[in-house]
């Protein structure tokens, strides 16, 4: 086959590859959203400072 790899071998990547994308843009989401709070509690904690 392609790149002289079997036909098993692609739907295994074809599967990693579609489970992995939802799960990393959940990640981000949630990363912004954490980060987001935290500059949000850093900004009332100490007034007017960045």
């Amino acid at each position: 086959m392609f790149f002289g790899l079997e036909w098993y071998w692609w739907m295994l990547l074809l599967v990693l590859l579609v489970i992995s994308v939802p799960l990393k843009i959940g990640f981000l989401t949630w990363w912004n959203k954490r980060r987001q709070e935290k500059k949000k509690e850093k900004y009332g904690k100490w007034g007017d400072e960045e």
